[in-house]
């Protein structure tokens, strides 16, 4: 299911009750993959899935505190912003989430294409 607004077309990724703390999950919706957590404190954290340094799949990452930790090399990425924690560099793109009637959605920016 879609939900359109003026900036973000909200997709329906999975059930807020069967996405398992600490634990991501993958979700893709028009070649774009994203991971996304729940963390301890129940807040949702959506990140793109592929870590800058060599595409590893940061949805099989360790979550610790408000950081997922690249299966691959150990990279360290903080998931409110995306930022690869230093001495690594670099970032992943961040998705804003939203629960409606107990499903969690992803926004994604509507193409320029899409808006006009």
């Amino acid at each position: 299911m879609k939900i359109q607004d003026e900036q973000l077309v909200w997709v329906q990724a999975v059930s807020y009750e069967d996405l398992a703390v600490n634990t991501g999950k993958t979700i893709r919706y028009q070649g774009e993959e994203v991971a996304l957590f729940k963390m301890k404190n129940g807040k949702l954290q959506a990140i793109q899935n592929r870590c800058p340094h060599k595409e590893g799949v940061l949805a099989e990452g360790i979550v610790c505190d408000d950081h997922v930790y690249c299966p691959m090399h150990d990279r360290k990425i903080h998931l409110p912003s995306g930022l690869v924690q230093a001495p690594d560099t670099g970032c992943v793109r961040t998705y804003t989430t939203k629960v409606l009637d107990g499903s969690i959605y992803i926004g994604f920016p509507i193409e320029k294409e899409m808006a006009s």
